[in-house]
């Protein structure tokens, strides 16, 4: 349940009020803005008799939270949360555009992406060391060494780092090279590595999975934040429907309705949503206009030779033009690029 207290209170008087609740074994979680300071009470409230709580002169009001994600919750936190990535916000009048390789192949390869996407406006590099493939026999990645490479051509082109975390034993490793750690649509309900991350102090770009419904998404993310880190940034990429002609079907919609719901960022992944470059700007300027807070695109300088995703990656020339369109839409709706 929320609690609003009210403008210019005693705090002696909230001060009991908190102590109260935490007596009886709740846990509290405070919003403070300029003109407004609720307290989020987390725990089985389904029995509490609220009223109790307005014998205190400091209690404006008292709402009780349906949905069962709470600290996600947009009610506890009406503002919107902005998330800082090695200095780059995520959420805030920005629109943030994260581009690189689907699979990190070579220091070469790595360094001349970078190099396109810096140019044509990029915020972040995005790149894979560790592949969940869903073959044994695909492309794995490179592990350390990949991640060794996107964190030294990071620093070199002062781009922010993504990359895919599918186990939580290496951990220690994304904490070392990593500024933004993604987690999978395959494991956006592996619960055990969302309590590690919980832990950290650091943003995590948690995917939504393929078949998952946008309140199972937002408790994915209430794991994260229930541990202790806040820092959280949601990714679209794509549901999994009886459409075959893309890989799989964006849901534009869940950039409003998460909105509406969650005070998190909200960003879109087109090329996995196309599975096709050719329709990744079109998904893109869609997504622009309905609200999204930034899109993570894959670009590669040889697709018809990359060793993974190559069918959705965007050559840097046609990576540039998305970039161009990409203002215009964004200016349109009030962002800056």
């Amino acid at each position: 349940m929320i609690i609003k207290i009210k403008q210019n209170a005693d705090k002696n008087d909230v001060k009991s009020l908190l102590k109260h609740l935490e007596d009886l074994g709740f846990e509290i979680h405070s919003s403070f803005g300029q003109s407004y300071q609720i307290y989020g009470v987390v725990g089985d409230t389904s029995s509490f008799d609220t009223r109790n709580l307005y014998a205190y002169r400091c209690v404006e009001s008292v709402i009780r939270i349906q949905e069962p994600f709470k600290k996600v919750n947009r009610v506890l936190k009406s503002e919107d949360s902005i998330i800082d990535v090695g200095g780059v916000k995520v959420g805030g009048s920005e629109l943030v555009v994260i581009g690189g390789p689907c699979s990190v192949e070579s220091y070469e390869q790595v360094d001349i992406i970078a190099k396109a996407v810096k140019k044509s406006g990029a915020k972040m590099l995005r790149g894979g060391a560790f592949k969940p493939r869903t073959s044994p026999y695909s492309y794995q990645g490179m592990g350390e060494e990949g991640l060794q490479i996107l964190h030294e051509i990071g620093q070199k082109y002062q781009l922010p780092i993504v990359s895919e975390l599918m186990d939580k034993d290496d951990i220690p490793l994304f904490i070392k090279y990593v500024d933004l750690i993604q987690v999978g649509a395959r494991n956006m309900q592996n619960f055990a590595l969302l309590k590690e991350l919980g832990k950290l102090d650091k943003p995590i770009l948690l995917k939504r999975g393929f078949s998952n419904t946008i309140e199972e998404w937002l408790m994915s993310a209430e794991y994260i934040m229930a541990g202790g880190n806040e820092q959280v940034i949601l990714c679209e990429r794509g549901i999994r429907t009886f459409e075959p002609y893309t890989r799989n079907t964006l849901d534009i919609s869940t950039i409003p309705i998460v909105k509406k719901l969650s005070h998190l960022p909200v960003i879109i992944d087109p090329s996995h949503a196309a599975g096709k470059w050719d329709l990744v700007e079109s998904l893109s300027m869609g997504s622009i206009a309905a609200g999204a807070d930034g899109l993570i695109i894959e670009v590669h300088h040889k697709p018809e030779e990359a060793f993974s995703d190559g069918a959705q990656s965007l050559k840097p020339k046609k990576f540039d033009e998305l970039m161009k369109r990409a203002k215009i839409v964004a200016n349109a709706v009030d962002k800056t690029m």
